[in-house]
C-alpha cells in the first residue's frame, strides 16, 4: 500500500518550489519523521493527507455546536419577481475574520434544515454562511405569493424550468443593484453585499456551495455573477471566488449544466470542486468535462484508485479544479450532513486553497 506525506498534514499546503537538490542526502541526514518521495507527489500527498486526517477529527467541533446553535439569524428577503424568500444567517465567531462568506444551496425538496449541520461545520471552521430556502421549500414562498409563509399549496416538485431559472436569475440592465431580475440567490448575494458595505461581512471572499439540482442551480448563478461588467466605480461582478458541487445533476427539469460549462468561469476562472459519492455518475462526468476544459490544472481522489494530478500541477495552488470522491451511495444534502464526511473541514480547505489564487 502507498503512503502519501504532506509537508503540511491535514491541510492543503503551499509546496516549496525551490531549487532540486543535485542527489540525494545521505541517509543520516534525513529528518526521521519523513519519507523520501518524488517531487511530482508532493500535490497529491498533500490532498490524500488531507482526506485522511479530517474524518478522524469530525467530533472535535461537537463541543462548540450549542454555542454557535446561538449564532443563527433569520433573514426576509425579496426577489424581483415578489416571491418571499427565507433564509438563516450564521455569522463567522465574533472578534474573527471569516475563512469565507459562503452561500449555501441546498437541494430540491430539501431546505436550510437538509443543510444545517454543514453550515454549523461551517460556521465553527471560521466562515460566514447564508443558507435560503428556495422558492416553495421550507419557510419560503412561491410565485406570485405575498406573505412571508409558504403557501398551503406549495410543491417544489412542481417547479417549472421558468422557475429553477430564475432561482438562478440576476440579469437586467446596467447596475447590479437595480437590476430588473433578481432571483432567490442574488437577493442573499444582495444581502450580503449591503453588509459588506457596512463591513459586517466580506464579499470579496465569497464562495458558493450548491447541492444536487441546487448544485445546478449554483453553477448557473455563478454564471450569471460573472456577466456583470464592472462600472465606472469599480466592479460589480465576478464576486464568486469559488464553487462547490456536491452530487451535481447535469440535466433535469429543462435546466443543465451544458451551459455553464461553455461560459469563461468554467472554462478557466473560478476554481471548483466536485464532491460526490463514488458511484455518482453525473459527478464522474462532469469532473471529466472539467479536465479537458483545463488539463494542466486537476488533481482527482477517486475512491478505489491511487490519487491522480495532471503532471504539470506541482503545488496544490497550480490546481483549479478537483474531485472528492468518497465509498457512499448517499448524495446531495444527505452526503454533505454525514457526520462521517467532515464536510465542513474539507470545504474549508478548498476555500483557503481558493481564496489564496489570484482572481483572473
Amino acid at each position: 500500500m502507498t503512503t502519501f506525506v504532506s509537508r503540511r498534514p491535514g491541510c492543503f499546503g503551499r509546496m516549496n518550489r525551490g531549487a532540486r537538490p543535485q542527489r540525494a542526502p545521505a541517509p543520516q541526514s534525513r529528518p526521521p519523521h519523513r519519507r523520501q518521495i518524488l517531487r511530482g507527489g508532493l500535490v497529491v500527498a498533500a490532498w490524500a493527507a488531507c482526506l485522511a486526517a479530517l474524518p478522524c477529527r469530525a467530533a472535535q467541533g461537537a463541543e462548540a455546536a450549542t454555542a454557535a446553535e446561538a449564532a443563527v439569524e433569520r433573514l426576509d428577503l425579496e426577489t424581483t419577481d415578489g416571491v418571499r424568500i427565507a433564509a438563516w444567517h450564521y455569522p463567522a465567531p465574533a472578534g474573527e475574520k471569516a475563512v469565507a462568506t459562503v452561500i449555501l444551496v441546498h437541494d430540491i425538496e430539501g431546505s436550510h434544515n437538509t443543510v444545517d449541520h454543514l453550515a454549523r461545520s461551517l460556521q465553527r471552521a471560521g466562515c460566514t454562511v447564508v443558507a435560503p430556502d428556495l422558492r416553495s421549500h421550507g419557510a419560503s414562498g412561491a410565485r406570485g405569493e405575498g406573505g412571508p409563509g409558504p403557501r398551503a399549496d406549495a410543491d417544489p416538485r412542481l417547479l417549472k424550468k421558468n422557475d429553477l431559472e430564475t432561482i438562478a436569475a440576476a440579469a437586467g440592465g446596467r447596475l447590479r443593484e437595480q437590476s430588473s431580475v433578481r432571483g432567490d440567490i442574488e437577493a442573499v448575494r444582495t444581502w450580503i453585499k449591503r453588509r459588506s458595505d457596512g463591513n459586517a461581512i466580506d464579499i470579496d471572499r465569497l464562495c458558493v456551495v450548491g447541492s444536487g439540482l441546487g448544485a445546478t442551480l449554483a453553477a448557473m448563478w455563478t454564471v450569471a455573477d460573472w456577466n456583470w461588467q464592472p462600472t465606472t466605480t469599480g466592479p460589480q461582478g465576478q464576486q464568486v471566488r469559488a464553487l462547490v458541487l456536491v452530487s451535481p445533476v447535469l440535466a433535469t427539469k429543462g435546466v443543465s449544466l451544458t451551459g455553464p460549462l461553455a461560459t469563461e468561469p468554467f472554462k478557466r476562472s473560478v476554481p471548483i470542486m466536485v464532491f460526490s459519492g463514488s458511484k455518482d455518475k453525473d459527478a464522474a462526468k462532469l469532473f471529466d468535462q472539467l479536465k479537458r476544459l483545463r488539463p494542466r490544472e486537476w488533481i482527482e481522489v477517486r475512491e478505489g484508485q491511487p490519487p491522480a494530478k495532471a503532471p504539470q500541477v506541482e503545488e496544490t495552488t497550480d490546481a483549479s479544479v478537483f474531485l472528492v470522491q468518497f465509498k457512499t451511495t448517499l448524495t446531495g444534502d444527505k452526503l454533505v450532513e454525514d457526520p462521517a464526511i467532515n464536510a465542513g473541514d474539507q470545504l474549508k480547505a478548498f476555500f483557503q486553497l481558493a481564496l489564496s489564487r489570484k482572481p483572473r
